[in-house]
């Protein structure tokens, strides 16, 4: 500052390779903004004064959530697939391997089912459960129990049996649809249950004719549980009208045509594979519905895509990254676009993807809370950060990035993302006091009925407009696109007699793969890791059971008192096994082992180390049967490989393969010489 005699002036000095020139002026801007404020108003706490002009936050507040779009906000999901159905009754609507379905076939098959579950009092804001594996019968039951009026609560057949038996309690579920095959696993007091296969005579004894149950669209369309906090996952209620506003936006954006063929891989009890179920079934496109567990498989993934000429395909990026490190995707001729989300997509991947596709790229981001997608981004290579930004809103969205008093931020300084919007949740299910703490009023509406989601999402605006997701301001991780709430697996763990303490974090190795890691606190020595891990899978969702477990004396914590989880010791060499270390005896194990160690990324591992519990996972799973293929030369099923996952185990089976293999050839051989010495 240099005082003059036209009073003080100011100079800015800079480091040009950290900022440039457009930066520095907005900064320069804001700092005469506060002066000015300062002077205006001294007595106001600083925290309080404003930093942008009446320019900026006009710009911010309102130019930049400009998106009002036309939809129709009375209209439910199901009433928009019966105007299709309409319109292309004979076209195939849904196809699950060998079995397909035309429109008016599963409309029809929807109404019976419908017809049913409104005897047996299903109706608007109805829960109604659904646990089945992929299959037709999963599309025959998410449509029907719409056109009976109910919400559909989606259940993982996977899921520990405590887990399930939880959020059906919870839900409140009145009426609970599966298959006979499943029974066996399903909590023993259950609602009333309706088993496709058993009682599918009964049921198609019902009109097929489209029903009015006087649903309307701010009646529940589903339910979907997600990691809480707390120690239980909560449900988070989602609308029709909310669903219709997202599938509106995602078929006037990318729009699908009659060829269009969408890949169902997503676990339907995540809400990301919602719009795989309804963007084509809402316009007359396929549906293509893959095997159950399908999506661990890439190989099978692949087949898939290049069988059923899949146009339309969503990934996370970390399963993105394998087909490409494969050049698997490569071979997809027929994909013409792909939807990534879950995780940060890095720009370095969509290099990588432009080098081996010809489709286009689109980064999707939003919560469950605000139904399904809330940002979008189409990828180009004129991107300077190292992430692919998140976009912008999508129709009927607003987005603010506020810092902790609820003010807006400059372009480039990072806030926490809040959400407003038709897309809104109503909020958490039976948690009136979680959903007022995060769903609160919208402070620059003049409507006391509008709300903004609290993210936990830190982001900044960059210059264009478009949002650059940073990181979370809490305890809230994202791994291969699960959600996981770090502070449910610590009370999980705080539940075991013999453990006094815990803390789990989520590391990232050099591959950039991330993994949990759990800390505990125990006066037992007898404790194993494996004692541990079984605890939490009879609890929580394999993707949620930690990679390795550390036993420490005691927590290293923070001058106040809190877990210091920057001294937590490194992860490195803590993800060992629970059997005693074993060489590899053969080539074959050695050649196993070394792909063992560069995928897990270990410096040993043992022939009888169990790939999951030192660290794997499905993902990494399917890279390691990738390599073990092409340095044998032999189709390992990943199916083998998850019944044993163990370097011996797969040395067994790659001697099997072999052996299966030579006396096949000798067969032939023997055929061949037969029919040369006049014998056949």
């Amino acid at each position: 500052m240099m005082e003059t005699d036209m009073g003080l002036v100011g100079r800015w000095e800079y480091n040009t390779d950290l900022f440039d020139g457009s930066t520095i002026a907005r900064m320069a801007t804001h700092f005469q903004n506060l002066l000015s404020a300062i002077v205006d108003n001294p007595q106001q706490v600083v925290s309080e004064l404003p930093l942008l002009s009446a320019e900026e936050r006009h710009q911010l507040l309102v130019e930049w959530n400009d998106t009002a779009s036309d939809y129709p906000t009375d209209k439910c999901i199901h009433q928009l697939f019966s105007e299709q159905v309409e319109k292309t009754p004979d076209a195939i609507a849904v196809v699950f391997e060998q079995q397909q379905l035309t429109y008016h076939q599963l409309n029809q098959r929807a109404n019976q089912l419908a017809h049913h579950l409104l005897s047996m009092g299903v109706g608007p804001e109805v829960l109604v459960g659904i646990c089945v594996e992929r299959s037709i019968q999963m599309v025959v039951g998410l449509l029907g129990i719409l056109k009976a009026g109910g919400a559909y609560v989606p259940l993982d057949p996977n899921y520990p049996r405590e887990r399930l038996s939880y959020m059906l309690a919870d839900a409140g579920v009145e009426v609970l649809l599966t298959q006979q095959s499943l029974l066996e696993s399903l909590p023993s007091h259950t609602p009333r249950m309706v088993c496709f296969d058993s009682d599918w005579g009964a049921i198609e004894q019902h009109s097929g004719e489209n029903l009015d149950v006087g649903v309307h669209s701010n009646n529940l369309a589903y339910v979907i549980y997600t990691s809480g906090s707390t120690g239980k996952p909560k449900g988070v209620a989602i609308s029709h009208q909310a669903l219709a506003n997202h599938m509106c936006w995602m078929g006037q954006t990318f729009p699908l045509t009659k060829l269009d063929k969408v890949l169902q891989k997503t676990p339907f009890s995540f809400d990301a594979s919602i719009w795989e179920f309804y963007a084509p079934l809402l316009v007359g496109a396929q549906l293509v519905i893959a095997k159950p567990e399908g999506h661990q498989d890439s190989d099978y993934l692949i087949e898939v895509i290049n069988q059923q000429k899949i146009t339309v395909l969503q990934l996370v990026p970390s399963l993105l990254r394998m087909l490409l490190e494969t050049r698997n995707l490569a071979i997809c001729q027929y994909l013409k676009r792909v939807f990534c989300g879950g995780e940060p997509l890095p720009v370095e991947l969509y290099c990588l993807f432009k080098q081996q596709s010809q489709a286009t790229l689109h980064n999707l981001y939003g919560p469950t809370e605000a139904c399904i997608d809330t940002h979008f981004y189409t990828c180009h290579a004129r991107i300077s950060q190292n992430t692919i930004p998140i976009g912008r809103p999508i129709v009927n969205t607003q987005t603010y990035i506020l810092d902790p008093n609820l003010q807006p931020v400059p372009i480039g300084v990072p806030g926490e993302l809040y959400i407003g919007g038709d897309g809104l949740a109503r909020g958490y299910l039976n948690r009136p006091e979680l959903t007022s703490e995060k769903f609160i009023p919208n402070p620059f509406s003049n409507s006391k009925s509008q709300r903004l989601y609290k993210t936990g999402d830190l982001v900044r605006y960059l210059q264009d407009g478009n949002i650059e997701f940073i990181g979370r301001i809490d305890n809230q991780v994202k791994i291969r696109g699960f959600r996981i709430e770090l502070g449910e697996i610590e009370s999980v763990l705080s539940t075991h007699p013999q453990i006094q303490q815990s803390v789990v974090i989520a590391t990232e190795d050099i591959h950039g793969n991330k993994r949990l890691v759990a800390y505990v606190v125990s006066e037992s020595e007898s404790l194993s890791t494996n004692q541990v891990r079984e605890f939490l899978k009879q609890k929580l969702p394999n993707y949620m059971v930690p990679s390795a477990f550390v036993t420490l004396e005691t927590l290293p914590l923070t001058p106040n008192g809190k877990v210091d989880r920057k001294s937590l010791p490194a992860p490195d060499g803590v993800f060992t096994s629970v059997v005693e270390y074993v060489a590899p005896r053969t080539p074959t194990e050695e050649i196993i082992a070394k792909i063992f160690t560069n995928v897990l990324g270990m410096p040993d591992v043992g022939i009888h180390d169990n790939f999951f519990e030192i660290g794997g996972h499905s993902l990494l799973a399917t890279q390691v049967v990738s390599r073990i293929q092409q340095a044998f030369e032999q189709k390992l099923m990943l199916q083998a490989f998850f019944e044993s996952p163990t370097i011996a185990g797969i040395a067994q089976s790659i001697e099997v393969l072999r052996k299966i293999a030579q006396d096949q050839s000798t067969s032939i051989s023997e055929t061949e010489q037969e029919y040369e010495d006049g014998l056949l």
